[in-house]
């Protein structure tokens, strides 16, 4: 099993900026990929940013440009840093990890979830 837990959600003015870790432990020898999902109220849940141990990455269309995925194999973390956050950013962030996978599909385990808010 793996676990993985997230921190640095919170509330942010628009245009401003937040910082998502994540930590894994447990069985994380192999984990291939990590990455970061979100489900806003009424909405399904969909790919942020993921990021393979080789440096591969995938970005939703909607955050290119203003969010940056990023890892610490060494130290089984993954990070994704939010800039020019919009309201529509707004959303529960879950953390999802895989031994194999793909970087363009959910892996097995996921985080509990940190709250963004994004508002004046």
């Amino acid at each position: 099993q793996v676990q993985l837990v997230e921190s640095g959600g919170g509330l942010v003015q628009p245009g401003g900026s937040l910082r998502l870790s994540c930590a894994a432990s447990g069985r994380i020898l192999t984990i291939y990929v990590m990455g970061w999902y979100r489900q806003a109220p009424g909405k399904q849940r969909e790919l942020v940013a993921t990021m393979s141990s080789g440096g591969s990455t995938n970005y939703a269309n909607s955050v290119k440009g203003r969010f940056t995925i990023s890892r610490d194999n060494a130290k089984n973390m993954v990070y994704l840093q939010m800039n020019s956050l919009k309201p529509e950013d707004t959303a529960v962030y879950y953390c999802n990890a895989d031994r194999y996978g793909s970087i363009y599909q959910e892996g097995d385990y996921w985080g509990q979830g940190t709250q963004v808010t994004v508002s004046s």
